[in-house]
């Protein structure tokens, strides 16, 4: 084998190992995005297959790599800033709804930070980067917030008995196992 055909021979493989890497940062890029691996098979017109595959090979590559890990980190931080912001944004709301007794709004804002909540979590899970003990603690965070939530809701259909159906119906659809969610109405004897 002469020096030019070696030449060509690690030129292509080099071209290869771009082109792979380029692959896999439009497919991540897409994931941390938070589409799923079919969503993101059908727009990238790639086998969801190689998706996973794909996804695989940069956590690997990013659990192996200190810089890969630290903007990752980065990037997390900066987006889970932007939750918070958005969630401080939805208490507002609430407070604004309670101040002039829009209990529609108030409701929405509070199904609105159970979701962004959700969704932050989702976020910091799928990217794969956080310790167990960081998500436990995270979780229970929010499962006490949200205790705290239902717990409003559930004192406001209580007081507003024009509203707690309305109500009830949205906490039922919104928790995890489909319960049924009841409110006693005391009468005053």
């Amino acid at each position: 084998m002469s020096h030019n055909e070696e030449r060509e021979q690690s030129v292509s493989f080099e071209d290869l190992t771009v082109e792979h890497l380029d692959a896999v940062n439009k497919v991540v890029e897409k994931y941390l995005a938070g589409a799923e691996p079919t969503q993101i098979s059908k727009e990238l017109s790639l086998p969801r297959q190689k998706v996973v595959a794909y996804i695989d090979e940069w956590r690997s590559m990013a659990a192996d790599n200190a810089a890969i890990r630290a903007r990752a980190k980065e990037a997390l931080v900066g987006a889970d800033t932007h939750y918070s912001k958005l969630i401080s944004k939805a208490y507002e709301v609430i407070d604004e709804a309670t101040t002039v007794a829009n209990l529609g709004a108030k409701t929405a804002g509070i199904k609105l930070v159970m979701d962004l909540e959700k969704t932050r979590i989702d976020m910091l899970q799928k990217a794969g980067l956080l310790e167990n003990k960081e998500l436990a603690e995270e979780m229970i965070a929010i499962e006490n917030r949200q205790e705290i939530l239902v717990g409003i809701l559930k004192d406001i259909a209580a007081e507003h008995p024009e509203v707690r159906d309305k109500i009830m119906r949205r906490l039922s659809e919104a928790s995890k196992d489909k319960e049924v969610i009841t409110v006693v109405v005391g009468n005053d004897v």
